[in-house]
This record gives structure tokens, C-alpha cells and sequence, in this order.
């Protein structure tokens, strides 16, 4: 009965199963952090999925309960919502000696946010993180766009340990140069060339590579949690705010970052009464006093903290100013008013403005067209006042930015040492490299760049050398 829950849980199980049989074959350790980092977030997408097919099935056996058992169910539903959260910061606190003096080892550690609403995971890039950050910051926003009033956000810190560092990156080089220099002047010169050698240099010659020692196998990084919040839509606020944090791990922990325990981010949300008309038809307003609505129709649109009336249909779609607008809010009340005499029924809006309560009346065409505006009022006071401050400003969404593939590793060497052309035809070679870089199709003319070139052609007195093909610089 849940297909999109279902689907999602079973790709989730069917990636969590790839990553582990790709783990062991991971031959860079950026290929392990990154499939490790995968484990975590399908780890929990199982769990979160299962556990949201878990409360719909207990939510509908209730349901189905009360049902037999022939009880009135008058439950409102709130409109969902978009909930978005940017500028996410983690100031750290390193300890002077760390910091400031640049003693100790270099501790490094990969670092990741796992954010979660519901069964809708989203999670941050990969920040590698030492004692040179003062803040761990995640760019880019997130957006939950079916999260409900009641809404808990789960933010969870996830870390892990990497190896290496200033000191364990120059022990190789240190270590050849002790041994050499307590061996004697012969004895040294040779048991440094052979301990500077690359893997792949014959015995005898030097090498600029590091240690010749068996390549270790590539360290499995464990991810832990290391901090972790919940927020709530009491915590959404158009600004800048910090929240705590609660440390889940300790300082001996190989994957402990020192986290000041706060967090600072933006939250905001915007509920869908706020975009979306709750309802839109024609009303006439009844003068104060009178008998009938002597007024021409309105077209009215219900949307967000206001009745929007306009002249016409037209000035609605064009987005012009409404000729009329009527306050709705939290603590608008609304209630029906019986037509008499031939007089057809209409809604009452009461809002209470400088210490006087302000009623508008507004008459329907029609008993079913009253009864429909009567609840759609009611509904969309339902959803203003469970989302609270939401409906009170418009707050600012931001768009996530796309994810950006890993980028290539460079290319070794410039364009230039790759490049070698032949003297017989130097413009021609150029032009071809150009066109291959550039990724677009030759033209079969000349290029337009050639006229500047045009000119008596410098021939050689001696034929050309039929050696090594030499290097023509494209600046010049």
C-alpha cells in the first residue's frame, strides 16, 4: 500500500549491498572514504524507511479501528510544508598548543552532516578537517519539501579518522638520511640510493620516489558519530541562530574533532497556505447596514495571511494589487451567515483591529458556494495556526546548488611538454590541436584567425631534419 516507500527502501538495500562488495576493492583511500560515507547514509535510510512503513501501517489500523467501532473522526490534516536550513557552521575549539604553536601531530579527520525529516535523508559533502579550520562550514542549502508542522529535523555529525600527516609524511626521507650518513661516506651513498629508489628504478640509480616499503593495503575508514540536534519548528526563524550540540563521542576517540558544542545555521520554512490558493471564486461584499449586497462581484483568492479581492479574474492572473484586502489570521474568526428574505448566504470575517473587532460579510452566489468558502476558511485557519510564525513573514528559500561530480585528477605536465608537432605543417597542427581541446568540430575552411598569418611563406634553404619532433610554445 506504500509503492514510494517501498521502492526507496529496496534501493536503498540494493546500494548498501553494492558498497560493501565495492569496499574491499577500493584501491585510493578517497574511493574508501567515499563508499564508507555511503554504508552510513544507506544504513540509515533502511532504518528510516522501515520505520516510516512501520507508523503509516499502525496509523491505518488505528484508523480502521475506530472505524468499526462507528466513532465520528473529525481529524484535520495541516498542509505540508518546505523546510530549508543553510549556512550550517561548527566553530571548533583547538587547544593553543594545537593551534597557535603548530605543535603536536597533524590530526586530520573527514567529516560529513547527515540530515534527516522523516524518511527523507539528505546529507553534506565530504569537509576534510585540521587544526588550520577554525569552522567546519557546509555550503549550499537542503530543502524537505514534504515536511508537516510537526516536523523534526535530526542533524547528526559523522567523522572518521584519516591517517598521515606533517610528521609521518617525512619519516621515509628523515630515515634515509640517518642510515646513510651512519654507514659511512660509500656505504651511505649506496644505501641511500637504494632506499630513495622508486618501485620502478633499477638497483644502482636514484630516485626521487619515498620508502621502498610494501605498499599497505588502503586503511578502511569507520565513520562515528561524533555530535548530534533536533530541531523543530520552534527553532525556525528568518536569521542566523545558533543551537546546541550533544557530543556523542569523547577526546580518545581517533575520529574526535574539539567541537565547541554549538551549531550555526539558518532555518526557515514556508507552509504550502502560504504559496498555494486555499480557494478563489466570486463574492460580493455586503455594505455595513445594508439589507443585500449592493456592490459589483469580487473575485476573491484566499491565500496566505489575507483575502485578496479583485475587480477581476484577469488583475489576479496578471498579479496586480487587489482593490480590497481582508486580514486573515491565527486569530480571525470566521463564521456563517444565514441569508433571509430571498437573500442568499455568505461568510462573516471578524478581526479585531485596534481594540474594535472589524467584520467584513461576503455574500456567495449560492448555499453550496457558501459552505464551500465556510470550509475552506476553516481549514486554512487550521494550517496558519499550526505553523505559527511561518504565516506571519514570507521567509526566504534558497535553491540547493547542483552536486558536482568529483573532479578528474589533472593531467601530469603541461599542454605543452604533451604536445608535438611536426615543422612540415605548423599552423595545421595547431589549428587541430586547438580544435581537439576545445571539443568542437573542425570546419573544412581555414580558421578566421589564419588571414593575420597571410603572407610570402619563409621557406628553408636546407630540407628539413628528419629527427625528433619538436615543440611549438601556443603562446607563442
Amino acid at each position: 500500500q506504500e509503492p514510494e516507500l517501498q521502492r526507496a527502501l529496496e534501493r536503498a538495500l540494493r546500494v548498501r549491498e553494492g558498497a560493501r562488495r565495492l569496499l574491499p576493492a577500493c584501491s585510493r583511500p578517497e574511493q574508501a572514504l567515499e563508499t564508507t560515507k555511503t554504508l552510513v547514509l544507506c544504513d540509515a535510510r533502511v532504518v528510516a524507511a522501515g520505520g516510516e512503513l512501520q507508523r503509516r501501517q499502525e496509523a491505518r489500523l488505528r484508523g480502521a479501528r475506530r472505524h468499526s467501532d462507528t466513532v465520528p473522526v473529525a481529524e484535520r490534516v495541516p498542509c505540508r510544508g518546505t523546510v530549508c536550513i543553510s549556512d550550517l557552521r561548527i566553530p571548533l575549539m583547538w587547544k593553543d598548543t594545537e593551534y597557535f604553536r603548530n605543535k603536536g601531530e597533524l590530526h586530520r579527520c573527514a567529516v560529513f552532516l547527515l540530515l534527516q525529516v522523516g524518511a527523507e535523508i539528505h546529507d553534506t559533502p565530504t569537509v576534510l578537517v585540521d587544526r588550520t579550520l577554525t569552522d567546519i562550514c557546509f555550503e549550499g542549502a537542503i530543502l524537505f519539501s514534504e515536511a508537516g508542522p510537526d516536523f523534526e529535523l535530526k542533524v547528526e555529525l559523522y567523522s572518521a579518522g584519516l591517517p598521515g600527516g606533517g610528521a609521518q609524511a617525512s619519516t621515509p626521507k628523515k630515515l634515509a638520511t640517518r642510515l646513510s650518513t651512519s654507514l659511512g661516506r660509500s656505504s651511505g651513498r649506496r644505501a641511500r640510493a637504494a632506499l630513495e629508489a622508486g618501485p620502478g628504478s633499477p638497483p644502482g640509480t636514484t630516485g626521487t620516489g619515498a620508502l621502498l616499503l610494501p605498499p599497505p593495503g588502503v586503511p578502511c575508514p569507520q565513520f562515528q558519530l561524533l555530535a548530534h540536534t533536533a530541531l523543530s519548528l520552534a527553532q525556525v526563524h528568518d536569521g542566523f541562530r545558533t543551537h546546541d550540540l550533544i557530543i556523542a563521542a569523547d577526546e580518545q576517540s581517533p575520529c574526535w574533532v574539539p567541537l565547541y558544542g554549538r551549531m550555526c545555521c539558518r532555518l526557515a520554512a514556508r507552509p504550502r497556505c502560504v504559496d498555494t490558493p486555499a480557494v478563489t471564486g466570486a463574492l460580493r461584499l455586503q455594505a455595513p447596514g445594508a439589507e443585500g449586497p449592493s456592490r459589483p462581484p469580487l473575485f476573491c483568492v484566499l491565500r496566505g495571511p489575507g483575502l485578496l479581492c479583485y475587480s477581476s479574474a484577469h488583475e489576479a492572473e496578471a498579479g496586480q494589487e487587489p482593490t480590497l484586502t481582508i486580514a486573515v489570521t491565527k486569530d480571525t474568526r470566521v463564521r456563517a451567515e444565514p441569508g433571509g428574505h430571498g437573500q442568499p448566504p455568505g461568510v462573516a470575517v471578524t478581526n479585531r483591529l485596534g481594540g474594535e473587532e472589524v467584520t467584513h460579510t461576503l455574500v456567495a452566489e449560492s448555499v453550496a458556494e457558501a459552505q464551500r468558502w465556510l470550509e475552506a476558511f476553516e481549514q486554512h485557519l487550521y494550517d496558519l495556526g499550526q505553523w505559527k510564525q511561518c504565516c506571519e513573514e514570507l521567509m526566504r528559500i534558497e535553491e540547493p546548488p547542483p552536486r558536482r561530480p568529483p573532479a578528474p585528477l589533472p593531467p601530469q605536465g603541461s599542454l605543452y611538454h604533451q604536445t608535438a608537432i611536426d615543422p612540415s605543417d605548423d599552423i595545421a597542427a595547431v589549428t587541430d590541436i586547438l580544435t581537439r581541446h576545445r571539443g568542437c568540430p573542425r570546419s573544412p575552411g581555414p580558421p578566421p584567425w589564419l588571414s593575420l598569418f597571410e603572407g610570402p611563406p619563409l621557406r628553408s634553404p636546407s630540407p628539413p631534419r628528419r629527427g625528433r619532433p619538436r615543440t611549438l610554445s601556443l603562446d607563442a
